[in-house]
C-alpha cells in the first residue's frame, strides 16, 4: 500500500503517477492480449495460440512470407519489431535464423508512451498492412534470395514506395500523439 498526499493547489496528480509506476505491467499485458486478438482476427497464426505476457510471436509461414522481409518493410514504415524463428516440423522449419518464419512484437515500449488497447488494434492493422506490402514486394522480385529482395526494396525502382510512405504516415500520425517519456 502506498500513501500519498493530494495537492489540489498545485494540481499534481500523484495518484495516477504512482498507480502507473506500480501497475504498468497490467496495461502491457492487456495491450498485448488486444494486439494478439486483433492479429488472429486478421488471419494470423500465433505461436502458442495467444499470449500471457508482453510478447506476441507471429508465424508468417501460412501467409507465404518470412520475418526478414516483413521486418524490412515495417522498419522503413516506422514500425520496429524483430524477425524471429518459429517452431515447426522438419518440412516447415525455418531454414535459417537470418530468414526466419515469424516476427516478434512487444508492447512495453508503446505502452510506456501511453497507448491503450484501442491503439494496439490500430497497431495490428498497421502490421497487417505492412505484411501485405511485403507480399506484393516479394512478388515483384526476380530472384528468390533475401539479398534480391533487400536490393529491390532499397532501390530507386521499388514500385511500392508510395504504399510504404502512406503506411509510415499513418503510423507516425498515431505515435506522434504519444510523446516519448523524458524527451
Amino acid at each position: 500500500m502506498i500513501f500519498y498526499k493530494k495537492d489540489p493547489v498545485l494540481g499534481v496528480d500523484l495518484e495516477s503517477a504512482i498507480n502507473n509506476a506500480v501497475f504498468p505491467g497490467l496495461q502491457v499485458i492487456s495491450n498485448c492480449k488486444t494486439l494478439a486478438t486483433r492479429l488472429v482476427e486478421l488471419g494470423y497464426k500465433l505461436v502458442s495460440g495467444g499470449t500471457d505476457n508482453h510478447l506476441v510471436l507471429v508465424d508468417l509461414r501460412p501467409q507465404g512470407i518470412d520475418g526478414a522481409r516483413v521486418e524490412k518493410i515495417l522498419d522503413i514504415s516506422s514500425i520496429t519489431l524483430n524477425k524471429n524463428s518459429v517452431p515447426g516440423r522438419s518440412i516447415t522449419r525455418d531454414k535459417s535464423a537470418l530468414v526466419p518464419g515469424g516476427i516478434r512484437v512487444g508492447t512495453p515500449a508503446m505502452t510506456t508512451r501511453g497507448l491503450k488497447e484501442n491503439d494496439f488494434e490500430a497497431v495490428a492493422d498497421f502490421i497487417h498492412e505492412g505484411v501485405q506490402i511485403a507480399l506484393r514486394a516479394k512478388a515483384c522480385v526476380k530472384g528468390t534470395k533475401l539479398k534480391d529482395y533487400m536490393d529491390y526494396v532499397e532501390s530507386p525502382d521499388f514500385s511500392l514506395k508510395e504504399s510504404v510512405s502512406e503506411l509510415k504516415k499513418k503510423v507516425e500520425s498515431l505515435t506522434n500523439q504519444f510523446p516519448m517519456p523524458g524527451v
